[in-house]
């Protein structure tokens, strides 16, 4: 830990001087708040706060009930209970908003960051946060506090690529998902199915997207993840529009277009993995079978065609131009498509399910697949009037050699043979 520590002071004190920045405030939990964990490693520590001042020590302010998981970051620890609040409620004649300021221009003062500009982060309540800052700035007019967009934020340029450890712990959430993806090919292949050809429960009832879903929650859960931002799995018309989760009570049927789009956590917030299989049960269209083998052809060009120091979005250029020459609608030539190709290529995977690099087009030319980025390609083509959708999607790491990795290959089959009673009714 304390290795880690160490780079990562030295990465951000030198983003921080490129920018101009004397501090970093950031605020909130430990878990699910990836500034905050990029710092201290995770950890039930709540309600935290932690300044860093350029050049110096961090500090993490904590709770008393929380010591021994915060002690765990390696950081120096100041507690709460040093700050009387009760005197300084008292002083701001009961305004619990000024109070809190109070103490945190004596928490500044305290890690002597009261100049310079300091950079605000992390995941809290927006207006509690407000409210602090506004207060403070009038208490410490000497110090600036500054927001930067989130997609080129001092946390997400220190994110931008993964050391060995940190591509081994994506890795093993790439194991889970798939593990969990195997189960999910399997259950459904086993299903009985109806003359309308329906999936049928265990009762003899129809399938539905919702029983699907309720298992893939619990067999995720008991691999010990999380699904903190949701998952997709989603069939016919809903999958193709591509950020569907899916409508429960879909019945599954076969020959209809599953998107199945799984990106789980590790507990308590660390990292993700982003991974998506397009599936069709018994058989497919023709449509289908021709739109599917046009997501694969690019899927593949693209995995071959990956270099280090090219800017991400213009392999999305390229996506766009195949797939106009095959007669699809593209954000190359039409604004914001609902149908046809109608989202970037892919974007960086680690704390955030989304970090740079970005592939949009208008993505910046250092959004860059440098040696250690860990990202999706994810080309995918949807067609909702249709009943149809169909996306390809793996996490990648841009190996020190130059070379991508599929982090975990998993099978791209398509249409999935039935097993169950009455599998060849058609």
């Amino acid at each position: 830990m304390h290795q880690r520590q160490d780079l990562m002071k030295s990465d951000l004190d030198a983003l921080m001087e490129e920018r101009g920045l004397d501090g970093l405030l950031v605020f909130g939990h430990a878990e699910h708040n990836p500034p905050m964990y990029y710092l201290t490693g995770g950890g039930h520590v709540s309600h935290a706060t932690l300044i860093w001042t350029r050049g110096r020590t961090a500090a993490l302010f904590h709770n008393d009930m929380e010591r021994e998981e915060a002690a765990r970051s390696g950081l120096t620890l100041i507690s709460y209970s040093q700050y009387d609040y009760e005197a300084f409620l008292k002083q701001a004649d009961g305004d619990p908003l000024h109070a809190n300021a109070l103490r945190y221009r004596a928490m500044l003062e305290d890690v002597g960051l009261t100049t310079g500009r300091v950079g605000v982060y992390g995941t809290y309540d927006v207006s509690a946060v407000f409210g602090l800052l506004t207060r403070l700035r009038r208490l410490l007019p000497e110090v600036e506090f500054v927001g930067e967009p989130r997609e080129d934020s001092i946390f997400l340029r220190a994110m931008e690529t993964k050391d060995e450890a940190e591509v081994e712990r994506i890795r093993r959430m790439g194991q889970i998902t798939t593990s969990v993806v195997e189960r999910v090919r399997a259950y459904l292949t086993s299903r009985p199915v109806d003359e309308s050809e329906t999936l049928l429960r265990e009762d003899g009832s129809p399938l539905t997207v919702g029983d699907v879903q309720a298992r893939i929650r619990l067999w995720i859960a008991e691999q010990g993840a999380e699904l903190p931002s949701g998952f997709i799995f989603a069939i016919g018309r809903e999958a193709g529009i591509p950020h569907s989760t899916g409508t429960p009570s879909d019945p599954i049927r076969l020959g209809q277009t599953i998107v199945f789009d799984l990106y789980p956590a590790e507990a308590g917030g660390g990292y993700y993995y982003d991974f998506t299989r397009t599936w069709s049960l018994g058989y497919a269209t023709p449509e289908a079978q021709e739109v599917f083998r046009q997501v694969k052809e690019i899927y593949d060009r693209l995995l071959n065609d990956f270099r280090p120091g090219q800017p991400f979005r213009e392999y999305h250029r390229l996506t766009c131009e195949y797939f106009e020459a095959k007669g699809h609608p593209t954000p190359l030539h039409t604004k914001a498509p609902l149908e046809g190709y109608v989202h970037s290529l892919g974007h960086g995977v680690g704390l955030n399910i989304h970090e740079r690099p970005f592939s949009s087009l208008i993505s910046s030319d250092d959004q860059q697949l440098r040696p250690g980025a860990v990202f999706t390609c994810e080309p995918g083509l949807y067609y909702p009037d249709r009943g149809l959708g169909v996306r390809i999607e793996d996490t990648l790491w841009m190996r020190p050699d130059g070379t991508v990795e599929v982090l975990v290959p998993y099978p791209y089959d398509f249409v999935l043979p039935m097993q169950g009673e009455g599998a060849g009714l058609r």
